[in-house]
């Protein structure tokens, strides 16, 4: 058994709400991030959704987290490009990483929308097969968001505010060192590598080469770090659903444990044509949980372990399972609580 030694702790959080009163919803996951700071995270981060009852527009939930909390880094995961002007994104992007005093954290994926068909002429301008979803696209982002100088040295656009040598403005300095990609592939990490993006893995993966969830992210890492090409050392934040019975009461317990009953059946065998692999819930006491995240193979190759908390459960859940987690398991993976910020930033 490896002895763990974890730099940065995160959360996840769905973002889900009553449809019925969505702003109660969104309000208790600001509390959340701020719980969560006081708990001494290192960063929060939110998924971003589209046509469920979530966080629609990270860009604009995170602009309100910058203002109730002041060091806690804030994270989306992820943001599918494909439903996104890299242009206009990179605008909100740089906003919001401006009013957080640069602690924006940007998780993104390429690919076609999803629900795309669905949304037919309500969201595409013509035919959508001649539009790019490829890499190309998260590139032009990160390219926008690096706020280069636009035209020629002599450029200038006039408006009432003045004249001006035109760029993306607000310009966030140090942003684009803090993309990250979602990658789950051999292809899609050698990109994220070779283009600089940080790597987020999660509690799933492509089984391309193995049926073995495990041996399949270190390959994954591994590929990561060798084609590494970007400024900075790279990061590796891996993501596992992890639940801790400590501190609820006998029906929360039995909730937590029917969650993960009903999700283990996926994680026997590769899923569906793109042989997607699941890894297990971790679901249990402290010193359950701790004894399973040392003997995870995964963990002594990453700087960040983020729990990935579970959809459609209630506020006082996630309060529970998240002061669980950092009083009694994240001590025994060698993170420290009230840590050295110059040793341990706060800036996943």
């Amino acid at each position: 058994m490896t002895k763990l030694a974890i730099r940065r702790l995160a959360f996840l959080t769905p973002g889900n709400y009553d449809d019925a009163n969505p702003r109660a919803g969104l309000e208790q996951t600001l509390a959340l991030f701020e719980h969560g700071e006081a708990l001494g995270f290192d960063s929060a981060w939110v998924r971003q959704r589209h046509l469920e009852p979530g966080v629609s527009s990270a860009a604009t939930f995170l602009a309100a987290a910058t203002q109730r909390t002041k060091r806690i880094g804030l994270g989306t995961a992820v943001i599918q490009m494909g439903y996104e002007n890299p242009f206009r994104l990179a605008e909100d992007l740089s906003l919001v990483d401006v009013l957080s005093g640069g602690r924006l954290n940007v998780g993104l994926s390429a690919g076609p929308p999803p629900f795309g068909k669905l949304l037919g002429e309500r969201f595409f301008d013509g035919d959508s097969a001649a539009l790019d979803f490829s890499h190309a696209r998260v590139a032009r982002l990160a390219a926008n968001i690096e706020g280069d100088w636009l035209g020629e040295p002599e450029t200038r656009i006039t408006s009432a505010a003045g004249e001006h040598r035109p760029r993306l403005r607000p310009h966030a300095p140090g942003l684009r060192q803090r993309l990250w990609y979602g990658a789950g592939s051999q292809r899609s990490v050698r990109w994220a590598a070779e283009n600089g993006f940080h790597l987020l893995v999660g509690n799933l993966n492509t089984g391309e080469e193995s049926d073995d969830f495990f041996a399949t992210q270190k390959r994954h890492i591994e590929t990561f770090r060798t084609n590494w090409r970007g400024e900075s050392e790279p990061n590796i934040a891996v993501g596992r659903v992890i639940v801790p019975l400590d501190g609820a009461d006998p029906v929360m317990r039995r909730r937590y444990r029917e969650y993960a009953a009903g999700r283990h059946q996926r994680t026997l065998a590769p899923q569906g044509e793109r042989r997607t692999l699941f890894t297990p819930d971790l679901v249990g006491t402290a010193d359950e949980i701790a004894d399973r995240l040392a003997a995870d193979p995964v963990l002594p190759l990453v700087d960040t372990l983020r729990l990935e908390l579970p959809y459609n459960f209630a506020a006082e859940d996630y309060r529970q399972i998240l002061g669980d987690f950092v009083r009694l398991v994240a001590p025994r993976l060698g993170w420290q609580l009230g840590g050295d910020p110059v040793q341990r930033p706060a800036v996943a």
